[in-house]
């Protein structure tokens, strides 16, 4: 792996360090593989064909605190990538029309918004813990639940891949919502929610969110909120998750 500085970043706001942004960090200089990655106000071109910032062979972009990594499969990408990026204003590295104005793209995931939570901003749900029932995490109600869905709701939300307990709501005996979290590296607890489609706009959501969150920070986790909908970041918002960054991937030919 080589790493190599594009041009500063002009336009990058200022973001004030504090523990989130620090942990946040350092979470994906880990799934870069690339330690020390986010310089302020600069934008740095990352050769990592491993990288977890994306799928295998794509391009990826993390944005967090007027800094951002941007991580290719090979040196050859790398020099088109950082040609292209050198006059892209900084605001636009995780825009999908501004990327592929300036790049040739063939496929994008995202943008998503990453968020997280600390101890201190934390927001619970109103009586929460009550309402709210633990399960396995391979509970065949929780099959059901994704089955309602349908498969692209199911994906964004990965309940399939959650590692910790399930946190659900029930109506009439069926679960209309659930949330519980998958281990990432740097003890962080990537957070999934997903709620059946008749049931949403009625804090359901926020009540199961809620207690993965407070068993995620009772462990002293850092708890993860990756959110492409305006609604999956209201609710977020509503726990008290702080907007940090943002992610964006994409294929070339």
């Amino acid at each position: 792996m080589r790493a190599n500085e594009a041009a500063p970043a002009d336009g990058i706001d200022a973001v004030p360090t504090h523990s989130l942004l620090g942990r946040a960090q350092e979470l994906w200089e880990e799934l870069a593989h690339a330690p020390g990655a986010f310089v302020p106000h600069t934008v740095r071109v990352i050769v990592s064909p491993d990288a977890g910032l994306c799928p295998p062979g794509w391009g990826g972009v993390v944005a967090l605190g007027g800094s951002a990594v941007v991580t290719v499969p090979s040196e050859r990408t790398a020099a088109a990538v950082r040609t292209a990026l050198s006059d892209l204003p900084a605001a636009a590295l995780t825009d999908p029309a501004s990327v592929s104005a300036v790049l040739p793209v063939t496929g994008i995931l995202g943008p998503a918004t990453l968020a997280y939570a600390s101890p201190e901003g934390f927001r619970p749900a109103v009586d929460a813990s009550s309402a709210v029932e633990r399960l396995p995490a391979d509970h065949p109600a929780l099959r059901l639940l994704e089955e309602e869905a349908g498969r692209s709701d199911s994906a964004e939300a990965s309940l399939g891949e959650i590692t910790s307990s399930a946190f659900v709501v029930r109506e009439r005996g069926r679960v209309v919502a659930a949330a519980g979290h998958r281990t990432w590296p740097c003890r962080t607890a990537h957070i999934s929610v997903l709620t059946a489609p008749g049931s949403r706009g009625r804090g359901l959501a926020r009540t199961a969110a809620s207690a993965v969150v407070a068993e995620a920070l009772s462990a002293e986790l850092l708890p993860q909120w990756r959110a492409r909908s305006p609604a999956s970041r209201r609710v977020a918002a509503a726990l008290g998750f702080e907007e940090l960054g943002t992610q964006l991937s994409f294929a070339l030919s």
